[in-house]
């Protein structure tokens, strides 16, 4: 028997060092499957090419702000607030556009028999 196939949405999250530049690097993704009540972000921060970007960034408040995103999708008390919603919630909190370095991409779709392994795919293919 074949594991049942389950919607997800996700956003991309982008490094955008200056947004006057409109340039911006692919730092993590962030994946939702309310069927299998799921919500989880994975990420990976590339310093030189961000550095390359704009070589004056904090890279490590970049990396400070993405494990932020993932103790909200995990419900880490650390989080505040954000982190005490439901996951549904919390997912629209970090799909929200912001005028900050780190923001996400449009909301996609799709379809996974496995939210966990679709979310490595996922960073593996986007962000590298």
């Amino acid at each position: 028997m074949t594991a049942p196939r389950m919607a997800y949405q996700y956003v991309v999250l982008r490094c955008v060092p200056r947004p006057d530049r409109e340039e911006f690097l692919n730092v993590g993704v962030v994946l939702h499957c309310q069927s299998a009540d799921f919500l989880d972000a994975d990420w990976s921060c590339d310093r030189e090419r961000l550095r390359a970007l704009d070589p004056g960034l904090d890279v490590d408040q970049v990396c400070e702000s993405l494990a932020f995103v993932e103790r909200v999708c995990r419900g880490d008390a650390r989080a505040g607030e954000a982190a005490r919603q439901p996951l549904g919630q919390r997912f629209g909190f970090l799909k929200a556009p912001r005028s900050t370095v780190l923001q996400p991409g449009p909301v996609h779709g799709g379809v996974t028999d496995d939210p966990a392994r679709q979310l490595a795919h996922l960073r593996e293919r986007l962000v590298g």
